[in-house]
């Protein structure tokens, strides 16, 4: 039933052309704004959700998840051109593609990146369609208590993985946690944290929240450490097909790459830069004393463009499956798809399979597409690079805010929008990493709400997360994670 939802999306694509155009303009964009340093991937969603409000669900999901993949891979072509990564993504890549780049090898480094992006995205696609259904049927069994212990899971997964700041990230969550509560109390309907406001009585939408912290917040970060000039030069570009033995030695970085992004991708709040990390790390290793890593490798940028591809289609098994976000960028699709009125979760599979196949097939149209427009459109995208900083973020500004007030015609999302950027950029200044507040305020209500039910229902015991075995597996592992710092810090000192 899925893969026939599946094959209907390739259809809808074929028998109207003006779908298929506006997936080739949303690629295009999602590249270009994937390689304008200062703009990542998750800003690029943000900047674009507002926009598919009044579109189909189908349709809107389809174009945030074309900018989605091809914003991954234009990441990497200001990394390898300029030494300037694009996204989080591809602050690997340029250890080696931009030495490529120096060489007079821009072009080469570009294809493997292209190259190594593709496979990733299909392989993390075709895993995405194994593993996900069979998540889904498991998670039917979940009930209250598992989803509290879900959520607080994902909680404490993204302070741990805040590399070298736990406290920052567990502060950082629990400011999300405070807004997520502010709002009509869903159990007993009374009004809290409102401060007599009409406005914040139906709680802070995610939207603005999102557009704010991840578009405003990096427009600021950008223009304080900007010059606001043009970029360095560009250097030639020439062919982008690498030689054909140099293919032959690196495919087997596509692989090891696209199996390390897909099992961080699937783990909720890894992110991009822990797995091309993880991949480059163990590229180093299964080519030791074979290659010049540092200096030029082309296995140090395919692996991990392979891995921050195949990443994608991993951070999208917990979405569709569980309804936690695998990374920043699927928590704005947790929030397109709210908007639009389906719940992502297990029951997603049942009530609205069509929906689960355009998610499939839009990301592996996306995935094609962005390899036929980089080989087609490539030189044309470097020229917008050029343009000057201050024009780029003044542009995106307007966008934010056009985008904020587009959700409900209201100034006040606007004002939200503003103050969340701002707030994010203050917590920038002061290394406070600003990704777990949103998750915070995603995952807060969800967790607050499914504790308090299951207390109710339990009449207050909480032996109730003990007593089935999913919540006991789920709480046995909560406790591990938070363990690991503590023996981790006992095994140094020994």
């Amino acid at each position: 039933m899925l893969f026939d939802a599946f094959l209907d999306s390739f259809g809808i694509f074929a028998q109207q052309p003006i779908l298929m155009l506006m997936a080739i303009a949303a690629v295009a964009m999602g590249i270009v704004l994937g390689a304008l340093p200062g703009v990542s991937s998750t800003m690029a969603l943000a900047i674009l959700l507002p926009l598919t409000f009044g579109m189909a669900p189908g349709v809107a999901m389809m174009l945030l998840l074309m900018v989605l993949v091809s914003s991954v891979f234009g990441g990497s072509i200001s990394a390898i051109l300029l030494n300037i990564p694009g996204t989080p993504g591809a602050i690997v890549t340029q250890f080696d593609g931009y030495p490529m780049a120096q060489q007079g090898r821009a072009g080469h480094a570009l294809g493997h990146a292209l190259i190594a992006s593709t496979v990733g995205g299909v392989l993390g696609v075709i895993a995405l369609m194994m593993i996900a259904p069979v998540i889904a049927k498991s998670a039917m069994e979940f009930r209250s208590p598992e989803f509290a212990l879900l959520a607080l899971f994902g909680l404490v997964l993204l302070a741990y993985t805040v590399e070298g700041a736990m406290l920052a990230g567990l502060l950082s969550g629990a400011i999300g946690l405070m807004f997520g509560m502010v709002g009509f109390d869903t159990m007993s309907g009374v009004a809290r944290f409102d401060f007599g406001s009409a406005i914040l009585q139906n709680g802070i939408d995610i939207i603005p929240v999102t557009i704010g912290i991840f578009g405003i917040t990096e427009v600021l970060t950008t223009l304080s450490a900007s010059r606001h000039g043009a970029l360095p030069s560009v250097p030639k570009i020439g062919s982008l097909i690498p030689p054909r033995l140099e293919i032959a030695r690196v495919w087997p970085s596509w692989l090891r790459g696209s199996t390390t992004g897909t099992l961080i991708g699937a783990i909720p709040a890894a992110g991009s830069a822990i797995a091309v990390a993880v991949a480059y790390a163990l590229e180093r290793r299964f080519t030791r004393g074979e290659a010049r890593f540092g200096k030029g490798e082309p296995r140090g940028v395919a692996a991990p463009e392979a891995a921050n591809s195949a990443l994608t289609g991993g951070a999208m098994i917990p979405l569709v499956t569980l309804g936690i976000p695998g990374d920043s960028m699927s928590a704005i699709l947790i929030g397109a798809l709210i908007i639009h009125g389906l719940q992502p979760g297990p029951m997603m599979f049942v009530e609205h399979p069509d929906m689960i196949g355009t998610i499939y097939g839009s990301l592996m149209l996306a995935t094609l597409l962005t390899f036929a427009v980089g080989v087609v459109f490539l030189r044309v995208i470097v020229q917008v690079m050029k343009l000057p900083t201050l024009v780029m973020m003044v542009l995106i500004s307007l966008l934010c805010m056009v985008g904020a007030f587009a959700i409900r015609n209201s100034l006040a999302d606007v004002s939200v929008m503003l103050l969340f950027g701002g707030m994010g950029y203050l917590m920038t200044l002061i290394r406070i990493p600003v990704a777990p507040l949103v998750f915070g305020l995603i995952l807060g209500p969800l967790m607050e709400e499914n504790l308090r039910r299951t207390l109710i229902l339990s009449r207050g015991s909480w032996s109730v997360f003990v007593e089935r075995p999913i919540s006991a597996t789920i709480l046995a592992l909560i406790i591990m994670v938070m363990l690991l710092p503590i023996i981790a810090h006992w095994r140094r000192r020994a």
